[in-house]
């Protein structure tokens, strides 16, 4: 693990303590349908090992989230604009009271796609996270509640931040880390800026 990748997972690691303060801050609760339909290319099966992952790694700009993932573990798919995919390599509930994403961004189209606009549109997360994927929810639709990304007390996201554009034919890891819904939730839909939504199963 590269001293780049070691420094973001103690990030990761210290912000654990301040989940369930942040929780507060960064749910929403009550009458929340969802937050729109599953657009085309969502999918919440599995897949065979190794589908859709062709393509050289990126730069692996602050992807460490801690557990090694398998690259060809593709539990969900979600398809954005500009010929990008996205492959869900992990969702894991951790001690901490957190619910950790771990996945694959690959561009499969013909120009390189920039990641700006990955993080959404909320202005105190835009000015501390450009370039990152801070834009990402959950949604537990039985509980109404809409998750996002933990934040430290400085306002960066605990996810994969820093990003060059990704060039064609070439693929980045990616993480985020999320309150974690009630244990009786087992699955959640999730959506990033400019992706299709896509349903995941929790484990652990």
């Amino acid at each position: 693990m590269s001293i780049r990748h070691t420094t973001k997972s103690r990030r990761a690691v210290a912000a654990t303590s301040m989940a369930a303060v942040l929780a507060l801050v960064v749910t929403g609760c009550g009458g929340d349908d969802g937050g729109g339909a599953k657009g085309p290319g969502a999918s919440s099966s599995s897949k065979s090992p190794g589908e859709d992952t062709d393509g050289d790694k990126g730069a692996n700009e602050d992807t460490a989230a801690g557990d090694q993932v398998d690259p060809n573990a593709n539990l969900a798919q979600a398809r954005g604009d500009k010929g990008m995919l996205l492959v869900i390599n992990q969702v894991k509930r951790d001690t901490g009271g957190f619910v950790t994403v771990q996945g694959e961004l690959t561009n499969k189209g013909d120009t390189p796609v920039n990641p700006s606009a990955w993080v959404g549109t909320e202005t105190t997360i835009v000015n501390s996270n450009l370039n990152s994927v801070a834009g990402a929810t959950l949604v537990d639709k039985v509980g109404k509640k809409r998750y996002y990304i933990l934040r430290d007390t400085d306002g960066r996201c605990l996810c994969t931040s820093d990003m060059s554009a990704v060039q064609p034919g070439k693929s980045t890891p990616v993480f985020m880390q999320f309150p974690a819904p009630p244990s009786t939730t087992t699955e959640v839909d999730f959506t990033l800026p400019t992706f299709a939504t896509t349903s995941l199963k929790i484990s652990g």
